[in-house]
């Protein structure tokens, strides 16, 4: 899959390209596998080109309200901020409080895909179109692949703990790669040897994941639960990273087969209990919510770390897309500087969605997450959830950047309410209560009421997902695995049955992933989109 240049003894091997895909620099056998630092060394790239990957563009928005239509752009935004909407598929935007001429609230029933495609096909600033490449997961798997075959095969310099850290390691993160690719584009192409130059066609995406989930059970035991280096804390794999990646395997898995749904809850259950009886991680109060924001914080089970004090020439992986981080989008001043070119936020979430997720308005995270949060005026409403750490250069008030918080992939938070959802869906709805009042508790809300069916609190489950999980880049991809996104009951623009049996739901695959491949297809349904 990839074309690599090995050097072993004095023989020389090569390869045509295959997915188009260039060698990653530090990938030259035996001659860089020496000892712990060259692991390490090549470990931190791979993290490193995570991040670049996930920072190109607004990948929380584009995974989560975005995509889903929640999500308005303001009037005053322009043609750039417009795509927030037309990747909902809307020509909807936020009315102007000062009567704009401009056209204003045009809704949708459905998803329009050609105004998704304006929004991928034609954004420098967002940058959405770089989503439909991928590529640079499988530059990270390969150099997984290879790190793998070089400790299996021994390397003198590493104790045996040290090897089976370091496999278990690269095992999460070819495992993460699998598992992003697989809800961005369904089938991938999935391959674990470490040069493999013959094409491959694409594989059913419940059996890849499935294959991802073995090899995560292996990889398991061999990981702490969680880091003892503070500094390390949710941005190196761990058991509670592995976990959480498995239960999302095992939920993603029981919404596309289901005749083995109830393997999965069982799994996901099992894994979440698992979780929460290793004490390694805590649900942090709303008082201590830019701790978490921040990053590297009890809660966190994965995430990109981001921080200002890495954000310089000389480490080209902090150098994020500055649309990248949710918050950008819905903050202005004082989250935002200088004044006189942030008075008034990029977008709101409409008061019907904000309506819905909140109908206790003794909510904490209203107080605690927003400024206005019913106000579908852009000058007045503001997420204030990843805003906590703004940062101000005293030296320089009028530099734009954004908070200093960290890319949240997966918290304990999100387990738990994973383990809820299997338990309701097993039909053990005392077990669910439970797991569900865990979060409400920590939110200020009271007990769950108990349900006089399973869809009421099935419902809330999901509901639950929604608020906490807000613009951490899991809602569309929960409305597509529980099949929600069908419904308009959950979401602003759904899908039709026949859009999602033809792959709406996908992302496209841009048509470099044709190179060299004779096996390959395209996601059928963006065919002829000129991707």
């Amino acid at each position: 899959m990839i074309c690599l240049l090995v050097v072993l003894g004095t023989s020389q091997y090569s390869c045509k390209k295959f997915l188009n895909i260039t060698p990653i620099d530090k990938l030259t056998g035996n001659n860089f596998y020496q000892n712990a630092d060259d692991i390490e060394s090549n470990i931190t790239d791979m993290y490193g080109r995570l991040f670049d990957k996930y920072t190109r563009t607004s990948f929380a928005g584009a995974t989560g309200e975005f995509r889903s239509g929640e999500a308005i752009p303001a009037v005053q935004g322009g043609d750039v901020r417009r795509n927030i909407g037309r990747l909902g598929g809307h020509t909807r935007q936020a009315p102007d409080p000062k009567g704009s001429t401009e056209k204003q609230v045009i809704p949708t029933t459905v998803i329009d895909d050609r105004l998704l495609l304006e929004a991928v096909q034609g954004n420098a600033n967002y940058n959405f179109g770089d989503i439909t490449y991928w590529e640079d997961y499988y530059r990270v798997i390969q150099a997984a692949n290879l790190l793998l075959s070089k400790v299996q095969e021994g390397i003198v310099t590493l104790s045996a703990e040290q090897s089976k850290r370091y496999i278990a390691e690269a095992r999460f993160i070819r495992s993460f790669c699998y598992f992003q690719m697989v809800r961005l584009y369904g089938d991938v192409v999935y391959y674990t040897t470490p040069y493999q130059k013959d094409p491959l066609p694409r594989e059913d995406m419940v059996s890849v994941l499935n294959k991802c989930i073995a090899d995560l059970k292996a990889a398991k035991p061999d990981l702490p639960w969680t880091m003892t280096d503070p500094s390390q804390r949710g941005v190196r794999a761990s058991r509670g990273a592995v976990v959480g990646l498995m239960m999302n395997m095992n939920m993603w898995n029981a919404g596309f087969d289901p005749s083995r749904k109830a393997e999965y809850y069982d799994e996901t259950t099992l894994l979440g209990e698992e979780l929460i009886a290793s004490g390694a991680y805590r649900l942090l109060p709303l008082t201590e919510w830019a701790t978490v924001s921040k990053g590297r914080s009890e809660e966190s089970l994965f995430e990109l770390f981001r921080t200002l004090n890495y954000n310089d020439a000389d480490n080209p992986f902090a150098q994020a897309n500055p649309y990248s981080p949710f918050a950008d989008a819905f903050i202005h001043f004082p989250y935002k500087q200088p004044e006189y070119t942030h008075r008034y936020s990029n977008a709101v979430f409409t008061e019907e969605y904000m309506t819905k997720l909140f109908p206790d308005r003794g909510d904490g995270r209203l107080d605690t997450w927003f400024v206005a949060p019913f106000d579908q005026n852009p000058e007045t409403f503001q997420l204030k959830k990843f805003a906590f750490n703004t940062f101000v250069d005293a030296n320089n008030p009028g530099l734009d950047i954004n908070p200093d918080n960290t890319y949240l992939i997966m918290r304990y938070a999100d387990a738990i309410l994973l383990c809820a959802e299997a338990y309701a869906e097993k039909g053990d709805l005392a077990a669910a209560e439970i797991k569900l009042n865990m979060i409400r508790e920590k939110r200020g809300l009271s007990a769950f009421p108990g349900a006089e069916g399973d869809s009421e609190i099935k419902d809330a489950i999901f509901w639950e997902r929604a608020k906490e999980l807000l613009g951490e880049g899991t809602h569309y991809f929960d409305l597509v695995r529980t099949k929600r996104i069908l419904n308009k009951q959950y979401v602003e623009n759904p899908l039709t049955f026949d859009k999602f049996n033809r792959g709406a739901w996908t992302w496209p695959i841009n048509s470099s992933a044709l190179d060299n491949n004779r096996f390959m297809r395209l996601n059928d349904y963006w065919i002829g989109t000129g991707l």
